[in-house]
């Protein structure tokens, strides 16, 4: 899975750019701010239609614009295409593949894989089971379309529910179809579980060998899947989870109806990552995180890897500098094979590079190769 060309109109400080790529190791320097990020943020959105950086298109388009055009070329899955996302402040999005509009996200997410890692990366393993859950459900769907559409379908069931259990006592009859909504969630829920499960299942596989490695052999990672309390096995049957949640429901239905909120169901689930025993948001060091979290990431993308027969694009950004010598050399024998794109403000050492590119202001220039030493 390669990226051979890319092209920006106003999307954030870039005005227009066009850049072709590497099919291997493309390096991005810069000072700060100059907008590094933001082009690896540009190839994250034709993946998943959306920012790690916000909630918000109209945040990626320039100040001065109405509109941002994101287009690459693209060559996947024994093919070439090319995909576009045009962004507008005041009305829906549009996305294109070789001109064909698309009408769900997972069209999106089926054809082009990324794995990013950037320093926010570090909520995965730090901040609360939100950033778990987001990392969860960004790898599984690209991976599962269907999941994609499952989850899209369970936050529009929440939203409903939630509405209903917010008003319901002004106006009464809004409970009336509650229980459809608690039996529909619960059988979106149970898919959604299931799915999450085996895909930990494979992803502590993984993990643990990264880690391990990663560490020196000094520390053992473990993955531990938390959902609702009355599902005895996540791995079972949908069949066999769907009346373990219709059970918690049903116990939650008085204290959801005093508190008017959605208080069962799997969109209150966790990653647990414990370090040697140790639950790592607690008790990690910042370099334990780091090193768990890029783990975490190189896991998932060798199962992208398993699944397609492809290398999904990985997009380092700002990772390295933070490393010492042996993770980083670590890290950068782990990721031979795919197409790779790091940015960095100085020179960091990498031998084999296929391209570099000098950014600087949102205006971006090839660079020459530092040449390998004789």
């Amino acid at each position: 899975m390669k990226i051979q060309s890319i092209s920006l109109e106003t999307f954030r400080n870039y005005q227009t750019l066009a850049l072709s790529f590497s099919p291997t190791i493309n390096v991005i320097c810069g000072e700060n701010a100059q907008g590094k990020t933001n082009l690896l943020e540009a190839i994250a959105f034709l993946s998943a239609a959306r920012s790690h950086r916000t909630r918000f298109d109209r945040e990626l388009i320039s100040f001065d614009a109405e509109t941002a055009h994101i287009q690459a070329d693209i060559n996947a899955h024994s093919r070439s295409f090319t995909l576009e996302a045009i962004l507008h402040r005041g009305s829906r999005r549009q996305l294109r593949a070789n001109g064909v509009p698309l009408k769900t996200i997972s069209e999106l997410s089926g054809l082009l894989h990324t794995i990013l890692f950037c320093p926010e990366d570090l909520s995965i393993i730090r901040a609360g089971a939100v950033a778990r859950r987001r990392f969860l459900d960004d790898c599984i769907c690209q991976l599962r379309p269907k999941y994609t559409a499952a989850l899209t379908e369970y936050r529009r069931l929440y939203d409903h529910k939630t509405r209903i259990l917010r008003d319901w006592r002004e106006k009464p009859s809004l409970l009336e179809p509650l229980e459809e909504f608690n039996h529909q969630m619960a059988k979106v829920g149970a898919f959604l579980i299931s799915y999450r499960a085996h895909f930990i299942r494979r992803l502590e596989e993984r993990v643990k060998e990264i880690h391990r490695d990663f560490s020196g052999g000094r520390e053992q990672i473990t993955l531990h899947y938390q959902t609702v309390r009355t599902v005895v096995n996540p791995k079972a049957p949908i069949s066999e989870i769907l009346p373990q949640l219709l059970t918690h429901q049903q116990s939650h239905k008085q204290a959801e109806l005093e508190a008017g909120s959605c208080l069962s169901g799997p969109h209150k689930d966790d990653l647990l990552v414990e370090i040697d025993g140790q639950n790592a948001r607690q008790f990690a060091s910042q370099g334990q995180t780091r090193t768990a979290a890029l783990s975490l990431k190189l896991g998932a993308r060798e199962i992208f890897f398993q699944d397609t027969g492809e290398w999904p694009v990985l997009l380092l950004d700002d990772v390295l500098s933070e490393l010492d010598s042996r993770r980083r050399d670590f890290v950068l024998r782990r990721i031979n094979g795919g197409q790779v794109f790091i940015t960095c403000c100085e020179d960091i050492g990498l031998e084999e590079i296929g391209a570099v590119f000098q950014v600087q202001n949102g205006t971006v220039t090839a660079a020459a190769k530092r040449r390998s030493p004789p």
